[in-house]
């Protein structure tokens, strides 16, 4: 009893500190700056993700974090990136040579056992040379990625500020890792992940954050994926929920960014997301559409969570169905944005890529789709199976719900 009265107190105390030591002042100025034109929209290798590497590592060293990489603060690693050809999309991939990465790493050293693990890629689509833009003509075009994500650098700067000021030592270490290479396919975390700097064996849980900025100030979900790879993390997430955010479980280690490299090491993961926007992956993602204050309660409920599992022994870590979001390639496209908050019945349309086949067909951000051809879409599993299940030049009719009325489009893939 003395214990858990003991508990409660310290849940408490650091309740109250977390929601004083978020500065939202210095939000402001880390995403302001990485996600400025002198930045370049940071592609992975180019000037302007060297420039913000060096940024990190600055505010890491003004920190006193310990350097973890191979080389001080950096872990470089390289890799071969192959693009679609914009001209002959179904043809051969364009082979765009080897790409240098570097990831940043800064470590709390507590002298404990075991050890957090905070993540946040740091890359973003630099001037639409390196794909994956929505822009209908993306060359030049300086993609900012406040929100993707130099959100989730400023969240992890503040998390790593707090974990330095607090007056505590914990009982775990933390080991912060700004991903190089995410928009590319992991790279930063997948090569972390098989040259760890620190015994993967040692690892309490991963947290990564991948675009916690647009936190909606009506609906206030927060999309959280990995719950089901641990099975107390559902009921740990909701008892520190102090800001009474709607959240919402994805229970599947693997997802659309870099805490499914940490699942495939057998290591119980959890990645914040506010959700997706007409912005995504566009020049338009700039730092005035970030949601400061949601952002700070994000950092809020996350600071809570890691005070909590603290006292806690290692987690244990368990498998869970894996529901392919993002990620995969697939022969076909539809040219939507997903919103993966949406809990209804079908997929609910975030946003529309111009000139591609929902585009064409006449399908509208709000629209929710029911079914494509034969096939009913429950939900994004369902969306991603059929995906997979095209051709290109495949023709269906596409059923949609669009306000108070359905529709049926022809749509080509």
């Amino acid at each position: 009893m003395k214990k858990l009265i003991l508990f409660s107190l310290v849940s408490l105390l650091f309740g109250s500190v977390s929601a004083q030591i978020v500065s939202i002042e210095n939000l402001q100025k880390h995403i302001y700056i990485l996600a400025s034109d002198d930045y370049q929209g940071r592609g992975t290798g180019e000037k302007g993700e060297i420039k913000s590497a060096k940024y990190i590592a600055k505010e890491l060293k003004k920190l006193k974090l310990k350097p973890k990489g191979t080389k001080k603060y950096y872990q470089p690693f390289s890799f071969n990136l192959k693009l679609m050809n914009p001209d002959n999309p179904h043809g051969p991939m364009v082979d765009k040579g080897e790409i240098k990465g570097k990831n940043v790493i800064g470590w709390v050293d507590n002298a404990a056992q075991y050890t957090v693990v905070i993540g946040a890629h740091y890359d973003h689509l630099g001037e639409g040379e390196v794909g994956g833009s929505r822009e209908a003509a993306p060359l030049g075009k300086i993609h900012h990625g406040a929100d993707d994500n130099a959100s989730g650098v400023a969240a992890m700067l503040e998390l790593a500020r707090y974990l330095q000021s607090n007056n505590r030592i914990e009982e775990h270490n933390y080991l912060f890792i700004f991903f190089s290479g995410e928009e590319q396919g992991l790279q930063g975390s997948k090569y972390w992940s098989e040259n760890p700097t620190i015994s993967l064996e040692n690892i309490h849980y991963m947290i990564n954050m991948d675009m916690v900025g647009r936190l909606d100030s009506v609906t206030r979900k927060l999309v959280i994926h990995g719950i089901g790879t641990n099975p107390d993390l559902g009921t740990h997430l909701n008892a520190c929920n102090k800001n009474n955010l709607s959240l919402v479980f994805d229970s599947s280690g693997v997802g659309p960014s870099d805490f499914t490299s940490f699942y495939r090491k057998d290591i119980p993961v959890l990645g914040f997301f506010t959700g997706q926007h007409a912005d995504y992956h566009k020049e338009s993602d700039t730092p005035d559409k970030i949601n400061y204050q949601g952002e700070k309660e994000v950092i809020d409920l996350i600071i809570n969570l890691v005070n909590r599992l603290d006292t806690m022994p290692k987690l244990s870590f368990q498998k869970t169905k894996e529901t392919q979001m993002g990620r995969t390639k697939f022969k076909v496209t539809m040219g939507i944005m997903p919103d993966y908050t949406f809990s209804g019945v079908g997929v609910r349309v975030d946003g529309v890529s111009e000139d591609k086949p929902a585009f064409k067909a006449g399908i509208k951000a709000g629209d929710i789709i029911l079914k494509v051809g034969d096939m009913d879409i429950k939900d994004m599993s369902d969306y991603m199976k059929l995906l997979g299940s095209l051709e290109p030049g495949a023709e269906r009719i596409v059923l949609i719900q669009r306000e108070e009325e359905q529709l049926s489009l022809p749509i080509i893939f």
